[in-house]
C-alpha cells in the first residue's frame, strides 16, 4: 500500500525503544517527539480511540458502495493520494461525471493519515451523499517536514489532477468517474487551512481543464497569536485541547514564526489581503463549542469584507471535528443529526456550484 512520503529520521506507527532517546515534546496521547528528530505517532491514550485512527485498508471492490485505491502520483517522493469513486451505474457515467473532493486531512499538521478509520468512515458516507469522487492527500508531517511542506503537497495533488485531465499522466478511476471542471478543495480542521492556501495559489496560475467549483472548510484551523474569547473559555475536547493547538502549532510552523503565519491566520496582517486573491465559492463550518470557532468566524467576515463568496453552516452544540467520533455518533442521536447536518450542507453546496 503507498503512503506518505517517508524521511529517514521520521518513525511512525511504532513504539521507539531506543533507552537512548529523551522524549523532547509530548502531546498527550498523540505524539512524542525525541531529541534525535524522530516522532512516534503510536496512540498511547484510551483505548476507545485508538479504534478512530486504526489504519483500514483499501480495497477495490465496492463495500457499503465504495470502493478504494492508494496511488502514488511522484514516485521521486513517495506523495501519495487514496482515492474513493462511489458505486455508479455506467448509463448515469456516460450522461454526467462525477464532481471530485479533493481532501487535505487535519491534524495541526503533525498526525493523521487519510487510512485512518475515522476519515474512512467520514469520507466514504460524503461520497455516497454527495456523488463525488473524492482524492485524499497523504500529507507531509512536522516536525520532520515543517509549514510551507504540507501545503505544497497539497498543491502538487492538485496539479497531478490537472496532468491526468491533460492525458499527461494516468489513473483510469478519475478518468472514468470524474469531470474536471467540478472540483472542491474540502479539508478538516488544519487541512482547511490548505484549503485556503492552495485556492489562492491555483487563482495565480491557469490549471484548466481543472476548475476549482469550491473550497469547504471543516472547522478550519485559523487562530492568532492573541487567543480568542473562545479559546480560552470554551471546553477542550479529546479532538482538541489548548495544549494540543500550541504545542502541534509550535512544531509546525517555520522556525521563528508564530500563529499570525499567513498558513495558520490567513485574515492576519501577515498574510496576502483577501480582497485580491482569486478565490472559488468558500462554505466554512463552525462548531458552537470548537475552541476556534471565534477566528473561524472572523476569518468569514473578513472574507466577506473582502467580497469573497463565502457560506456558513454552524454545528450547534459540538466541539471540534465531533463528526469522526463514530462512537458518538452511533450512540448519541444529537451527534447522529448534526453530522448528518453537516454531510447535507456539504453536499448541498457541492451539488450548487
Amino acid at each position: 500500500m503507498a503512503s506518505t512520503k517517508k524521511a529517514v529520521e521520521e518513525v511512525s506507527g511504532q513504539q521507539i525503544m531506543a533507552s537512548t532517546k529523551k522524549v523532547v515534546e509530548e502531546v498527550s496521547g498523540w505524539l512524542r517527539v525525541f531529541d534525535d528528530g524522530t516522532a512516534d505517532r503510536t496512540w498511547t491514550g484510551p483505548p476507545e480511540v485508538e479504534l478512530l485512527v486504526k489504519p483500514v485498508p483499501p480495497h477495490e471492490e465496492f463495500i457499503d458502495g465504495v470502493a478504494i485505491r492508494d496511488v502514488t502520483i511522484d514516485p521521486n517522493n513517495g506523495l501519495a493520494v487514496r482515492v474513493y469513486v462511489p458505486e455508479t451505474k455506467p448509463d448515469i457515467l456516460a450522461k454526467d461525471k462525477l464532481p471530485l473532493i479533493l481532501h487535505f486531512h487535519g491534524g495541526g499538521f503533525c498526525i493523521s493519515r487519510p487510512d485512518w478509520s475515522m476519515y474512512y468512515h467520514f469520507y466514504t458516507r460524503l461520497v455516497r451523499s454527495a456523488r463525488a469522487v473524492c482524492v485524499s492527500v497523504y500529507l507531509p508531517l512536522a516536525p520532520a517536514h515543517r509549514l510551507p511542506a504540507a501545503c505544497n503537497d497539497a498543491y502538487s495533488a492538485l496539479l497531478w489532477l490537472r496532468a491526468v485531465a491533460l492525458g499527461k499522466s494516468s489513473e483510469p478511476w478519475l478518468e472514468n468517474y470524474v469531470d474536471f471542471g467540478r472540483v472542491f478543495l474540502v479539508g478538516d480542521s488544519t487541512g482547511g487551512n490548505i484549503v485556503h492556501d492552495v485556492a489562492a495559489r491555483a487563482g495565480t496560475v491557469d490549471t484548466e481543464p481543472v476548475r476549482l467549483a469550491g473550497g469547504v472548510g471543516i472547522h478550519p484551523g485559523f487562530n492568532r497569536s492573541e487567543p480568542s474569547k473562545s479559546f480560552l473559555e470554551l471546553p477542550e475536547t479529546p479532538f482538541l485541547t489548548r495544549d494540543m493547538v500550541n504545542k502541534f502549532m509550535e512544531l509546525a510552523l517555520p522556525i521563528g514564526s508564530t500563529k499570525d503565519h499567513p498558513i495558520i491566520c490567513p485574515m492576519g496582517l501577515a498574510a496576502p489581503p483577501l480582497a485580491g486573491l482569486k478565490l472559488p465559492p468558500m462554505l466554512v463550518v463552525v462548531a458552537e463549542k470548537d475552541l476556534l470557532r471565534d477566528t473561524e468566524l472572523e476569518y468569514c467576515e473578513a472574507m466577506k469584507g473582502a467580497g469573497k463568496e463565502v457560506e456558513v453552516v454552524t454545528n450547534s452544540g459540538m466541539g471540534h471535528s465531533f463528526y469522526f467520533n463514530k462512537m458518538a455518533i452511533d450512540m448519541d442521536p444529537e451527534t447522529a443529526g448534526q453530522t448528518e447536518f453537516l454531510i447535507e450542507g456539504i453536499t448541498s453546496f457541492i451539488k450548487r456550484h
